[in-house]
């Protein structure tokens, strides 16, 4: 899986919205958006805040 799979995977197991994550993160709807469908890779430091707020580590995000 790519990093934007194990991104929504994990969203969605905590049933939270794309919208929900992007304000959470301080980035924009869309920029989750191309994240989760690989077309944007985040910064080690968004990865990070991104793993943070969806209750795993950078490490659970990144494994293929």
């Amino acid at each position: 899986m790519s990093i934007g799979e194990n991104i929504r995977n994990k969203r969605k197991g905590l049933n939270m919205s794309q919208n929900d994550l992007a304000s959470a993160v301080g980035v924009s709807v869309p920029m989750i958006c191309q994240i989760e469908r690989g077309t944007k890779v985040p910064t080690m430091i968004l990865g990070a805040e991104i793993a943070k707020i969806l209750q795993c580590d950078l490490n659970d995000l990144v494994q293929i």
